[in-house]
């Protein structure tokens, strides 16, 4: 019953971000923003569904001892190893190609005072 409840608990916060995460992408303004949302939200609505399958696959390695309830686990852990790596990486390079194709943020400040200072505009 504990693990029931505790399984239910990872997939229901696991939901939440992940839908957190379509929100990042529907209301934040610009690309930049889009991807800081998007990435982080799913990566912990990830986090948090891949902690479901392992207390789901401790609990019933324990409670029958079946050995393939072991290799469930270790395919989610090595699936969240993978997400964790892939995920950070592919919203860099997504951010790195949008800022090399010229791709402005919304609404950001931008501090010129050291460019103004090798042009000797400000003492």
């Amino acid at each position: 019953m504990v693990v029931q409840i505790l399984v239910a608990l990872f997939l229901l916060v696991g939901v939440g971000f992940n839908l957190l995460g379509t929100f990042a992408l529907y209301r934040f303004p610009d690309v930049y923003t889009r991807l800081h949302g998007a990435t982080k939200c799913t990566t912990f609505g990830s986090l948090f569904t891949s902690a479901a399958v392992v207390a789901y696959g401790l609990h019933r390695f324990f409670e029958g001892g079946e050995g393939r309830y072991l290799v469930l686990i270790v395919h989610a852990l090595v699936a969240v190893v993978a997400l964790l790596v892939t995920n950070a990486t592919g919203a860099h390079a997504m951010a790195r190609a949008a800022h090399r194709s010229g791709v402005a943020p919304i609404h950001a400040v931008v501090d010129r005072l050291a460019e103004d200072r090798r042009k000797g505009k400000v003492v």
